[in-house]
């Protein structure tokens, strides 16, 4: 094809006009700056996470090789304008001091975008330990809070004065370079022909790149540190929405919802119709429900680590170790996912994460069946509590659209702030809100569930001064741990002296771990949280070392109120004995664990079942590991299918049913 454009179009060959050519220079100059930045940062992630990565040289080889190749794959698509703008100048652009100018100055942008990237990757693999991914892509949907977080977490002016500086100083030294004549010149046809050459190869990239190409190595970091961050960046906004029948394993549906309910029908309080692809649970505890208040605390950020009972020696969470002494303790406890849409999603619906967005934050979720619809269906005052502006996340539109009543930022008065970030209100203002809140419903003689999600233990990890120890502003996240761990131990105390106390359950609990980085994908550890429902009068203290998770939450509470009700929940009440291995779910927006005595099966889009110990190591085959990966596939394709198909929608007139059944006892 080239040998006929060449006769066609005589002058230079294509590939003398791509790499020698004057036309291209400034690109080809860049090009160089790109990839020469990329990979100064890949190699600088790898040595800030060389205990993690463990890699051989050859391995080190084989990351920087594959990096190379996503740089190159990513400069194709970022200079597109650029190429286009050099072949639609004329050859003669160079001899104006002002159209050089302006090249300078637009060089002087690229540049700069590029160094911007570099330091926004360091900052945000030091958040996450991964390269940009659809937590990006949401921070720029919710752009004042992420800027304003920034702007109080780290020096921005110092830095954007740096880059900015660099920037110059880079163009400024090469402008002889970038600008001057020299190379081979050509026909303005044949050099339209070399860049529409160029502008090919994006195209071809895209169709041509395989997903796997991004999971070539077992480690996790190695696969990040091979990746190219604007790439996943657009990678993460192309998936955010997965379906799982195009991209994950399926069975038969029959197949598929007979094994989640036969889960489900062990536990002898759940009933099933008998329709095989129903899955709503009719439970019924056959007595009064029990009139009781609840407290469900989310916590921003808390892994089981930062607690002494789990082998802490910082004395950061004095008061929350004091209430898992004096409460129903769940050592063994875990999150479905590594943002806190992933925690509301589970403490509301008791489902599995499906792949891509959380529920809380997709198309056509409202009207579903959720613990604060049926709390509302029991005559209870329900509220989602939040110390920030709810419209973040999409959480007013879920919480509101589903039996809940918003309480927010909005509703906290100026002067009863003590501290306030880019998150939202101190904590301690928060729970003020929340005490309010239950303070009204007592007072009209209602019962009440709050749902509580707290902030503070986000960066920049600041907080009112004096409440604790360790100072705020400079001692980080376990300050920010410290102060929460003091929060909820006022807020407690202040509770103890309202008439509605003894008849009032806590329940707190994390919405996700601090970090969820790991050697794998899915680490299991990585996922472990506290889980302390606290009620002196009602719940008699102790431990429980069974193995469950967030989606456990909501049946386990209806179950200790008695409150009987219809559901399409997937979770189980952990007061309830079960003859069969408890599963455990986790995920990431992509990546699905499912997890039964000790064995784990990772489920990822375009490729088969992987099991393996749940400890990370390699798995040796065993008797039995179809069905766990028959199981894990089963559990996951339901609860996308259900959505998809509104099983988790509430039927017509739901809360009147439960009131004429309420009438009649």
């Amino acid at each position: 094809m080239l040998f006929h454009l060449r006769e066609l179009v005589p002058g230079p060959s294509i590939v003398d006009l791509i790499w020698r050519g004057e036309r291209l220079r400034p690109w080809r100059w860049l090009l160089v700056v790109f990839v020469g930045l990329a990979t100064l940062t890949r190699v600088l992630l790898m040595a800030k996470s060389a205990g993690s990565l463990a890699a051989p040289p050859l391995s080190i080889a084989a990351i920087l090789g594959l990096g190379l190749v996503f740089d190159l794959i990513t400069a194709t698509f970022f200079f597109i304008p650029l190429l286009v703008l050099l072949v639609a100048l004329p050859q003669t652009w160079r001899r104006y001091r002002a159209s050089r100018a302006v090249m300078l100055a637009g060089i002087t942008v690229w540049v700069f975008l590029m160094l911007f990237v570099a330091v926004s990757e360091w900052i945000f693999w030091d958040e996450f330990s991964t390269r940009f991914n659809f937590i990006a892509v949401d921070y720029l949907v919710y752009t004042q809070e992420i800027v304003v977080n920034i702007w109080q977490s780290y020096p921005v002016a110092w830095v954007l004065g740096g880059i900015a500086g660099l920037s110059l100083a880079l163009v400024f030294r090469a402008r002889h370079h970038v600008i001057a004549g020299g190379g081979p010149r050509a026909p303005w046809r044949r050099e339209a022909v070399a860049a529409g050459a160029l502008l090919l190869l994006p195209v071809l990239a895209f169709y041509a790149v395989p997903d796997s190409l991004h999971n070539r190595f077992e480690n996790r970091y190695a696969n990040e540190l091979s990746r190219n961050g604007i790439y996943e960046f657009f990678r993460a906004f192309n998936h955010a929405e997965l379906d799982y029948k195009s991209f994950y394993p399926s069975l038969p549906r029959a197949e598929a919802y007979q094994r989640v309910r036969a889960q489900a029908f062990k536990d002898p309080q759940v009933r099933y119709s008998a329709d095989p692809f129903e899955l709503t649970r009719a439970v019924d505890y056959g007595a009064t429900p029990r009139q009781l208040n609840v407290v469900l605390i989310s916590v921003e950020s808390l892994s089981a680590e930062f607690m002494q009972r789990f082998g802490n020696q910082e004395g950061i969470t004095p008061r929350l170790d004091a209430l898992a002494k004096d409460g129903w303790f769940f050592t063994n406890f875990y999150a479905t996912g590594t943002r806190t849409v992933r925690g509301l999603e589970a403490l509301s619906l008791s489902v599995p994460p499906t792949p891509g967005e959380s529920i809380v934050k997709r198309p056509h979720n409202a009207n579903l069946i959720t613990l604060g619809s049926i709390f509302k269906d029991h005559g209870f005052d329900v509220r989602y509590v939040y110390g920030g502006y709810a419209r973040f996340d999409n959480m007013r539109e879920f919480f509101s659209n589903n039996g809940y009543t918003v309480v927010d930022r909005n509703a906290v008065p100026d002067a009863d702030i003590h501290h306030e970030t880019a998150w939202g209100v101190a904590d301690e203002d928060l729970f003020t809100l929340a005490l309010r809140q239950m303070d009204q419903s007592a007072a009209a003689g209602r019962h009440s569930f709050t749902h509580i999600m707290t902030t503070s233990n986000h960066r920049p990890f600041t907080y009112p001064s004096g409440r604790v120890p360790l100072a705020s502003e400079t001692s980080g996240r376990s300050g920010a741990v410290q102060y929460t761990d003091w929060a909820i131990g006022d807020f407690i105390d202040r509770a103890r002296q309202r008439p509605w106390f003894a008849d009032t359950v806590f329940v707190i609990v994390a919405d996700h771990c601090a970090s969820s980085a790991g050697m794998t994908d899915l680490p299991l550890a990585r996922y472990h949280i506290p889980l302390i429902i606290y009620a002196p009068k009602r719940v008699p203290a102790h431990e429980d070392a069974q193995f469950a998770s967030q989606i456990d939450v909501a049946p386990t509470i209806l179950r200790m109120l008695r409150m009987s009700y219809r559901a399409p929940f997937f979770g189980r009440d952990l007061a309830t004995p079960i003859t069969q291995s408890p599963a455990v779910f986790i995920s990431t927006y992509q990546e699905l664990g499912f997890i039964r005595d000790g064995r784990q099966v990772d489920l990822g889009p375009q490729r088969a079942p992987v099991l393996r110990s749940a400890a990370g190591e390699p798995s040796e085959p065993a008797v039995g590991d179809d069905e766990l990966k028959h199981d894990a596939i089963a559990h996951y394709q339901v609860a996308a299918d259900a959505f998809d198909r509104g099983a988790l929608r509430r039927p017509p007139n739901a809360g009147l049913t439960v009131h004429s059944q309420l009438s009649a006892r």
